[in-house]
């Protein structure tokens, strides 16, 4: 018991020690010096808070009601171990545990001595033999084969032909020499003109020998293309007339059309009956035309392909087109890739995915869908449509019938409301 209350006593000032300490640092760290004068404690601010309330307040009644668990939290709040020092300089030593006994060193070292003398030895997996060796012997490997034919060192065979290959040796040309050499696998014996030259059947390549250099192949070079020289007036008139022989109008890269041109063309195209190809690739479209473009797109159907690519349509634009060529069921092969905003995204991708999975007609599609679902859907539909584009060409027909009868009643409609 006189053991147990002496050991709470120095806790208990060990504590006090340490908290007394600590609010003496802490206190002239923030310009406010706390000092101890028996039970009372003098303080200006600590804090941005006025601490003289504090000061009738008897701290040693307070830590004399703490138990030696909460003595010891408190000493661990108020002056915590320093992150600083290593752990194992630390003299944070903890043990709940009790002693089971006194100590008794020099018995302890008997008893490590005696159970490592009876402890047996493991056995040996290899017993030991006077005069042999356990394990594998090094064993150096061997030195590198010279290559050098003039080495005394390397055998040489010496091969006996017939006195008619020799003749024959003799006489060959060079030609014949890489045509032999190329026929038996001896590549390393030629340069590679003289190795095409063998396997084409030509003759040896002039100035080229067994000591020759392969030179570069010169690039032929390609006059860039001329300007479209397509006249979008003379077209725009021709799409009015209707003109039967014109099938093909070609406008990619010409960016000089006018808004009103654009109109005028598509306003024509709405009408027209023979053009069956439509290239506009790099001419400026944007959304402020897509109006007058899909009207036509959807009072068209002789049109087979449209191509717009590179132009600046949004990716909505892009659905407000696919759905005006899902009306007439008309057109087979459609290209819209490379505009200005790239990525379509997802929900996008998935609208024009279950617009081509409802047209009938599409056999090739010009966009980039970067959804493996998307793609996977589109290439199934558009080779449903290729076979059965391939085995009888009846949705098609039925699909155009459909867009005439469309046209029909819609022509019906206009006349009526014009009549009233």
């Amino acid at each position: 018991m006189e053991s147990e209350e002496a050991a709470e006593e120095s806790s208990y000032a060990s504590g006090r020690r340490r908290s007394s300490a600590t609010a003496e640092r802490r206190g002239s760290m923030f310009g406010n010096r706390i000092t101890y004068a028996g039970n009372e404690m003098t303080s200006g601010k600590l804090f941005g808070k006025d601490l003289t309330e504090y000061d009738e307040v008897d701290v040693d009644a307070l830590l004399e009601q703490l138990s030696p668990e909460e003595l010891e939290l408190l000493a661990g709040d108020v002056d915590p171990d320093d992150s600083l020092v290593p752990p194992s300089e630390r003299c944070g030593y903890k043990c709940e545990k009790e002693s089971t006994g006194p100590l008794d060193r020099k018995q302890l070292i008997d008893h490590i001595n005696e159970q490592a003398i009876n402890e047996p030895d493991r056995p040996e997996l290899v017993p030991y033999v006077p005069g042999t060796v356990r394990g594998k012997k090094w064993v150096p490997p061997p030195p590198p084969v010279s290559e050098d034919p003039d080495d005394p060192t390397i055998d040489q065979v010496e091969v006996d032909l017939d006195e008619e290959f020799n003749s024959v040796l003799e006489i060959a040309t060079e030609d014949e020499i890489v045509d032999l050499a190329a026929i038996l696998g001896f590549h390393s014996m030629m340069n590679q003109d003289q190795y095409h030259a063998s396997l084409l059947n030509k003759g040896r390549p002039v100035g080229v020998g067994w000591g020759g250099i392969t030179k570069a192949t010169k690039f032929k070079p390609l006059p860039a293309e001329p300007p479209n020289d397509t006249d979008p007036e003379e077209s725009i008139k021709r799409l009015k007339s209707d003109d039967a022989k014109f099938k093909e109008l070609n406008l990619n890269n010409i960016r000089k059309m006018t808004d009103e041109q654009l109109g005028r063309l598509f306003g024509a195209l709405g009408s027209n009956s023979h053009l069956e190809t439509l290239s506009m690739a790099n001419t400026g479209l944007s959304d402020r035309h897509l109006d007058a473009l899909t009207s036509a797109l959807a009072q068209n159907n002789t049109l087979r392909t449209l191509n717009l690519e590179t132009n600046n349509i949004t990716p909505p634009g892009v659905v407000r087109v696919m759905e005006a060529l899902n009306k007439m069921h008309s057109v087979e092969e459609v290209r819209l890739a490379n505009q200005q905003q790239g990525v379509l995204g997802n929900k996008i991708e998935m609208q024009l995915t279950n617009l081509i999975e409802e047209n009938n007609t599409l056999l090739r599609v010009g966009i980039h869908f970067e959804f493996n679902d998307a793609r996977n859907r589109v290439s199934r539909q558009l080779q449903k449509n290729l076979d059965t584009f391939r085995t009888g060409l009846k949705p098609r027909r039925h699909s155009r019938a459909m867009a005439l009868i469309r046209k029909g009643i819609d022509l019906v409609r206009r006349r009526g409301s014009k009549d009233k």
